[in-house]
């Protein structure tokens, strides 16, 4: 027989695709370099229209024309590697989908490699970890209109759903869906620094027990913190370790590792020129939380944090991790804004915070509220300048200073939390002291600078 889907690399996020897709209607083949990945997938997926090859020849025969083959294989190299290895195969009209993290710039080039070839490229960003590949991820792919078409029926049936709609709709050309995928990612690094901020504080700060922590958890998961970040967060602190009986996450070294998808999207805010702050803070914090030795020797040299008060509630906390989560999301979705207009890719916000409601990492309650915000107007600015939105902030933003200031009172690393607040202050800020930096800069530097007072550029040579 020949399958209407292919996917290549049988790992645990490729195989539960695969059977989600072939659960779902669609006859699908898998290919493997490894006999026992494709054995497991046989063996899952008996119930279904699904089989396994480990040959690239077996595998384009078995496809129906025009062939749709998905990777998912580590970003970088090794996409390129299937794709050259593919080349001889390939016939005018196939579709490649990449579902892996792939920096938007390689999607870019292998799209016009490819097209240039007449074989058609997909960047599709999937969010939603292993469990999310098996039960319905988010997708956002990124492509040509018409191409998208042609893989919507197996894309929307795979995809999470929220009371109907389908996590997946075609945003826009080339490289749009790896972009936005970027830009989730950004967002889940900086939630999972502030919630991790905010964990730091109910234990260290208000002496929570871990069990209390998954109730103080439990409750935001309940009202407009309620996403999935916080709700994993919740189960974590009940999991112990089956040998001490200690809670796991107590036993867990301080070091976070990183794959890469939140540099991206600091650097490529820099290089267009978008403020990110909280997102930076959480990549930045990742880092330094890797220099473990230099922080016991900071310690040790300065002593740890000392709690001298205790002038914050729990209520606190939670409204600033509420205001700082909003935050996180407005700068993400200003970047966005940003990149849609330099590389044409024509989002609709609207859309984007709809598909990221079910699936993936970053859902949560609040992207209901965020689609309210670009339905009233989709050339919104920013998040933060919605009607909606500025009710909430306003309603925390209190909390949220006070919860900043007891963290440098009583030296309790919160550098997200800072940042979101600086931030903001700075977004509301008509007048800011860069003034003096563009003076500065014509001192040493002959830079010139703009005035208020009158049109031009200006130079002024007796700064001293």
């Amino acid at each position: 027989m020949t399958y209407d889907f292919g996917l290549v690399g049988l790992g645990v996020m490729g195989r539960n695709f695969i059977l989600n897709v072939a659960q779902n209607g669609f006859s699908s083949i898998g290919l493997s370099s490894n006999q026992n990945s494709i054995n497991l997938l046989k063996s899952d997926g008996k119930s279904y229209e699904v089989d396994g090859t480990l040959d690239d020849k077996d595998f384009f025969q078995k496809l129906k024309r025009p062939r749709k083959i998905m990777l998912l294989v580590p970003a970088g190299k090794p996409v390129d590697s299937v794709i050259d290895r593919f080349l001889p195969y390939l016939e005018e009209g196939d579709i490649i989908i990449d579902g892996g993290n792939s920096h938007y710039d390689d999607t870019d080039r292998r799209y016009s490699f490819l097209k240039d070839k007449n074989i058609n490229f997909i960047g599709a960003g999937v969010s939603g970890g292993s469990k999310g590949a098996r039960l319905g991820p988010s997708i956002m792919p990124g492509c040509d209109v018409d191409i998208y078409e042609q893989i919507r029926p197996i894309f929307e049936s795979a995809s999470a759903k929220v009371n109907g709609d389908p996590c997946v709709t075609y945003l826009g050309n080339t490289s749009s869906g790896h972009y936005v995928k970027m830009i989730h990612n950004g967002i889940e690094y900086a939630i999972m620094q502030l919630i991790s901020e905010n964990y730091h504080i109910l234990k260290y700060g208000l002496k929570l027990e871990n069990n209390d922590i998954h109730n103080v958890f439990k409750k935001w998961n309940e009202g407009l913190l309620n996403s999935y970040l916080v709700e994993i967060t919740r189960d974590i602190f009940l999991a112990k370790d089956d040998d001490s009986d200690n809670y796991i996450v107590d036993l867990i070294l301080d070091k976070a590792k990183q794959k890469g998808t939140g540099k991206w999207t600091s650097q490529s805010a820099m290089d267009f020129g978008v403020s990110i702050p909280t997102i930076d803070s959480a990549v930045s914090m990742r880092i330094i939380s890797s220099f473990k030795e230099m922080r016991l020797k900071g310690e040790k040299i300065y002593g740890d944090f000392k709690i001298n008060d205790q002038s914050i509630s729990v209520e606190d906390v939670e409204k600033s991790l509420l205001f700082s989560f909003i935050v996180s999301f407005a700068q993400g979705l200003s970047q966005l804004k940003t990149a849609s207009k330099e590389k044409s890719y024509n989002l609709n916000f609207e859309e984007i915070c709809k598909i990221w409601r079910g699936g993936c990492i970053i859902r949560a309650k609040l992207l209901e509220n965020f689609m309210n915000a670009y339905r009233k107007d989709k050339n919104l600015d920013n998040l933060l300048f919605d009607d909606g939105i500025s009710e909430i902030i306003t309603n925390s933003i209190s909390a949220s200073r006070k919860v900043s200031i007891y963290c440098i009172n009583n030296q309790i690393p919160a550098q997200g939390l800072l940042s979101s607040i600086s931030y903001f202050d700075s977004l509301k800020t008509g007048r800011l002291p860069m003034n003096l930096v563009q003076a500065q800069r014509d001192c040493f530097g002959e830079h010139t600078f703009e005035r208020i007072d009158k049109d031009g550029t200006f130079h002024y040579d007796r700064w001293q």
